[in-house]
């Protein structure tokens, strides 16, 4: 048999990021060949997903990932089974390596997601990655969604990793952190839109059919009515699309007009919550 070195293992765990205990059980069972005792790892980690696949993903959370010089930008939502589990760095970084992921390469499902070659790594498949965290932490591991952006982008992701957002917007250059700021206002509020246009044709016409039942109910003359509406709709809008909303930091100003003032036109942003309905 072939002696373990200590350099042996920690050349495998370089490759592999598996612990040090697995790393020489693989490397004695596979007579110290390092390329074996990797297939014999990943073989071990697509048994583990294997058994674990039926079991409750209830808990998971957002990564993200931006290229500033490529100006790409993605939003993935990975679930687990655990809550101490969506703390851990190792499905932290995982969350956001699938998200680098989604941004270069460009998957629109999570199946095709898991088939591509890791783009850190394109020897082994992104499912490969997500198995060696499943090897380590025993838990059924996936992505459910995933949303990719292009442009001048920012972001941002609440400190339990349950909301994430990416906002596009258009212009010369941004400052990150302003573009954080509006992200943070995203995550806080919960836009239904980004601008009024893009709110979808029947929500608006429900809402303005409620703002005249309510102006009705008054009793006023009809022009008064009218007036009554309008000004509710207004209302309804500045609640409820990004560009006109109060911004959370100075009510006294817009997000629209905040990022006017910065040289910048909103353009989209997606928002997820880990665990809604996409």
């Amino acid at each position: 048999m072939a002696e373990i070195s200590a350099e042996l293992v920690k050349k495998l765990r370089d490759r592999t990021g598996m612990p040090f205990g697995k790393c020489k059980e693989a490397l004695v069972k596979t007579n110290g060949d390092l390329d074996k005792a990797v297939e014999d790892l990943r073989k071990g980690n697509k048994d583990a997903q294997d058994k674990l696949v039926s079991r409750e993903t209830a808990e998971g959370r957002i990564g993200v990932f931006i290229d500033p010089v490529k100006q790409v930008g993605a939003l993935v939502e990975m679930r687990c089974e655990s809550a101490p589990v969506v703390k851990s760095d190792l499905f932290i970084q995982l969350a956001n390596d699938l998200a680098k992921q989604v941004a270069l390469q460009e998957a629109t499902t999570p199946e095709a997601l898991l088939a591509q070659p890791f783009v850190d790594e394109p020897k082994k498949t992104v499912n490969d990655r997500i198995g060696e965290v499943v090897g380590m932490i025993r838990e059924n591991m996936k992505p459910v969604r995933m949303a990719r952006l292009t442009g001048l982008l920012g972001s941002y992701v609440h400190h339990d990793g349950s909301v994430g957002v990416l906002v596009q917007v258009e212009g010369d250059k941004a400052d990150p952190q302003l573009l954080r700021d509006v992200s943070m206002h995203i995550t806080a509020k919960n836009p239904v839109a980004a601008l009024r246009e893009h709110v979808a044709a029947d929500k608006i016409a429900k809402e303005l059919d409620i703002a005249r039942s309510q102006a009705e109910a008054t009793g006023k003359p009809a022009n008064i009515i009218d007036k009554i509406a309008e000004g509710k709709m207004k209302t309804w809008f500045a609640e409820n699309v990004l560009h006109e909303q109060p911004f959370v930091k100075d009510d006294s100003k817009t997000v629209g007009e905040l990022l006017k003032a910065a040289g910048l036109k909103l353009v989209k942003f997606v928002r997820f919550r880990v665990g809604e309905i996409s």
